[in-house]
């Protein structure tokens, strides 16, 4: 079995190793985490450095996924993703085995597709993101590289989500509408028109 190491040791990195585990693709090799982690473990799994170790690390091991979790901002996933691509380390897309994603649908490099998530047909998911589970991906949606759609939210059909952005949990975005890139919206509320880049939307007047 392949191996792969995972880059950021929080909450989110826990609900990415259980989709592993169930995916049954790769074998976990270490994760990598702040330096007074180190030696410690997370579900079994050790604790193998940080992310000053990481061209050592790429020199070992092939696959590398970023399990460090986004809300405000996706920065810092994003210079961890570049960084590896840089130092010639392959992002896999993982998806779990109780996730539905359709075979006319298209999923980025370095994305991870949560349990019980549904991906349609047309749709189209961009490189380093998050599909959170019981999300749904309605058919012909785009969703933008290095976004968060969290927990139970839904992306309508035809609905474009720009890059960088957030989706909170149990959220609604209409069809054919787009989200400007770098928004972030809030959880439980109902998007109806279209937001501009940088939007910060909560649903209150």
């Amino acid at each position: 079995m392949k191996k792969i190491v995972l880059v950021g040791g929080g909450g989110h990195c826990a609900s990415c190793i259980d989709v592993i585990e169930q995916e049954g693709q790769f074998q976990i090799a270490g994760i990598i985490d702040m330096p007074d982690k180190r030696d410690t473990t997370l579900l079994g799994y050790p604790i193998i450095g940080n992310d000053d170790e990481l061209p050592e690390l790429v020199e070992t091991y092939q696959y590398f996924l970023i399990t460090m979790g986004q809300i405000k901002s996706p920065q810092r996933r994003i210079d961890l993703f570049e960084k590896l691509l840089q130092l010639g380390a392959k992002l896999p897309t993982i998806a779990s085995p109780h996730a539905y994603i359709s075979r006319h649908a298209t999923v980025g490099a370095g994305t991870i597709v949560m349990h019980n998530a549904l991906i349609n047909a047309g749709a189209n998911v961009g490189t380093n993101c998050i599909i959170n589970s019981c999300s749904l991906i309605e058919h012909d949606a785009t969703v933008g590289d290095h976004c968060h759609i969290s927990t139970g939210a839904i992306i309508n059909g035809g609905t474009q989500i720009a890059g960088h952005t957030f989706v909170g949990s149990g959220s609604v975005v209409r069809d054919n509408i787009r989200i400007g890139s770098h928004s972030l919206i809030g959880g439980g509320v109902s998007v109806m028109e279209e937001l501009p880049n940088h939007s910060f939307y909560t649903g209150k007047k």
